[in-house]
């Protein structure tokens, strides 16, 4: 081979290796750049996530302190809230529950003579068998209606005075009852002013055994009983007595009286009772040893 030809075949090796060797690097360069870039790219990415995580998941240390801040608010708010209720209860009596304690009631002698007669009646009441218990009212109550104004559907009684009804005496002996007509009679007491009315007792006549029918008894504060009428008691089964038909029983008289309780209405206010019968078992006659009404003027 010529020298010339060698010379120029050395050098387009030569031109050849130098350029691979370019490449190579070139090649190089781009790699670790691209390496370089990805992972400031990955870390620029972690950073913020993990970062964020930790803002919005709190550490089980810090839920800890939470919640025992979280208990204790609550029952520091229960506390505040608890100790007034109880201190204003034991402080503050409810208007709605009075203190009740047993009223006295001045019982007469029994007096039955003779054989009693068989009242078959209907609708009738067995017997207690025993001494009723204690009635229980407001600390205060006393009769209200003793020696208070009565006037009656009957104005010429057959037997003694109207004012008997109220005059304290519930003997049943003669001189002590007022003996009104037949058929549907009344007495009226004024208490002469507006009282809270717990329990009215009635003593119509207790020297025999008798039924008096159609006994109705009435509260109001209108004198001739037009408006705000409560009716209390009410045994008339038929209405006979044209007041409404009661569901209240009839009863055997004895010394006991009946006894009302008005406490079970609310109690009642009005300053006129008014009480209504229509004859009994002995006879068509009405009668009325004693009434008393046990309440409290109302200032």
């Amino acid at each position: 081979m010529p020298k010339k030809d060698l010379k120029s075949v050395v050098q387009l090796c030569v031109l050849t290796l130098l350029i691979l060797f370019l490449c190579f690097i070139y090649s190089c360069k781009k790699s670790s750049t691209e390496s370089s870039a990805e992972t400031k790219e990955q870390n620029a990415t972690k950073t913020p996530a993990a970062t964020t995580d930790e803002m919005q998941e709190p550490s089980a240390q810090q839920e800890q302190v939470v919640e025992e801040q979280a208990v204790g608010e609550e029952t520091s708010e229960e506390e505040v809230t608890e100790e007034p209720v109880a201190e204003e209860a034991e402080t503050i009596p409810s208007p709605e529950s009075p203190k009740l304690v047993p009223i006295e009631i001045d019982l007469p002698k029994p007096m039955f003579v003779g054989t009693p007669q068989d009242t078959r009646v209907p609708n009738l009441e067995k017997p207690l068998g025993k001494p009723r218990p204690p009635f229980l009212a407001p600390v205060g109550t006393t009769n209200v209606a003793f020696e208070k104004p009565v006037s009656g559907s009957d104005e010429e009684p057959i037997i003694g005075e109207i004012e008997y009804v109220t005059d304290g005496d519930k003997e049943a002996a003669d001189g002590s009852f007022v003996e009104l007509g037949p058929f549907v009679q009344y007495v009226t007491i004024d208490l002469e002013q507006t009282c809270e009315i717990y329990a009215i007792v009635i003593w119509h006549y207790h020297k025999q055994p008798r039924v008096y029918y159609d006994i109705v008894v009435q509260v109001s504060d209108d004198s001739d009983f037009i408006s705000n009428v409560k009716t209390v008691f009410n045994n008339d089964i038929d209405n006979s007595a044209g007041m409404g038909v009661g569901k209240k029983m009839h009863y055997t008289e004895t010394a006991e009286g009946k006894l009302i309780d008005c406490l079970s209405h609310g109690p009642v206010r009005g300053r006129y009772v008014r009480l209504y019968s229509n004859g009994n078992t002995s006879n068509d006659l009405n009668h009325y040893i004693e009434v008393e009404v046990y309440g409290k003027p109302i200032e």
